[in-house]
């Protein structure tokens, strides 16, 4: 039997459907909208294609979009005194503000300056600290959709020897929170750490977020393990084109491991549909309503 490609792409349009059912129902029910406002400061290629596919699907799942799109000279304090504005509307259930920011703005103040409750990005130090405490919290996007995909492959994750590579606040650290609540055996991994191929060799997980184009390499994985891959790397390619990779040597994978995310197609589509949801969860609880059914 081959390894399985996890195919990202379908697992969140599913995901998305879902949402989208629960945002008509919402509407419907109870004449709620939620919305979601994404800021953008300055002009960078990358941050603005992100930002338009989030409003589009936004826009796509019924929800509100309001976009936000500030100079690159927007002094820190013009973008909290933005933030506190939607922090006190009431039609804004999640903020998200697009990093990176130029290099005047403290992006750790201004993550701060958002209201927790409409943290979606699910970086606020009371959102992590809550996270960390095994108590509900909105999760960090990407970090939710690493274990939604492995849970495709797994039935549980109790009892699973997990590898996090990585140890960053985005995903390494809360991707590991995340799987200790599901029970699973975890260690977190980083550049520093000695004979990192054979603390990989003994996962049956390996969460690899650490930002080296195909450093996981096959002689690295355990044969039948499930490897979600978090990177996103320009390399160059034939004819002096760019081409994308993930921390994982794809080819090198697939004859050994027993499921695998490719890049692009993985982890990414499902970033945005996480977002999704816990915009939609935002609103539920900011009207005092029980978690949506998604």
């Amino acid at each position: 039997m081959g390894t399985r490609i996890i195919d990202g792409k379908t697992i969140a349009a599913d995901l998305r459907g879902k949402v989208t059912d629960a945002v008509h129902r919402l509407r419907r029910d109870r004449g709620i909208v939620p919305g979601i406002a994404v800021v953008l400061v300055g002009v960078d290629p990358a941050s603005e294609v992100y930002v338009r596919n989030k409003s589009k699907a936004v826009a796509e799942s019924g929800m509100r979009a309001f976009d936000c799109k500030l100079a690159a000279s927007t002094s820190e304090a013009e973008l909290i005194a933005l933030i506190a504005k939607l922090n006190a509307d009431e039609e804004v259930s999640g903020i998200l503000v697009q990093l990176p920011l130029p290099k005047q703005i403290d992006a750790q103040k201004i993550i701060a300056a958002i209201d927790p409750a409409k943290d979606v990005d699910g970086f606020h130090p009371v959102n992590a600290g809550r996270l960390a405490s095994g108590l509900s919290a909105l999760v960090p996007c990407t970090p939710m959709g690493c274990v939604i995909l492995a849970k495709t492959v797994h039935e549980t994750l109790a009892g699973l020897e997990a590898v996090v590579i990585g140890r960053s606040n985005i995903v390494g650290k809360p991707v590991a929170r995340l799987l200790l609540s599901e029970n699973a055996t975890v260690t977190i991994t980083h550049s520093r750490t000695n004979d990192l191929p054979s603390v990989c060799r003994r996962a049956d997980l390996v969460i690899a977020a650490i930002g080296r184009p195909e450093m996981v390499r096959g002689d690295w994985i355990k044969p039948g393990a499930t490897i979600i891959d978090v990177g996103i790397n320009r390399v160059p390619g034939e004819g002096g084109k760019a081409r994308i990779v993930g921390d994982v040597a794809y080819a090198e994978a697939m004859q050994v491991a027993g499921a695998v995310t490719p890049v692009p197609g993985g982890v990414g589509p499902m970033t945005i549909a996480c977002l999704l949801l816990n915009t939609l969860r935002a609103s539920c609880a900011q009207k005092g309503l029980p978690a949506p059914k998604v």
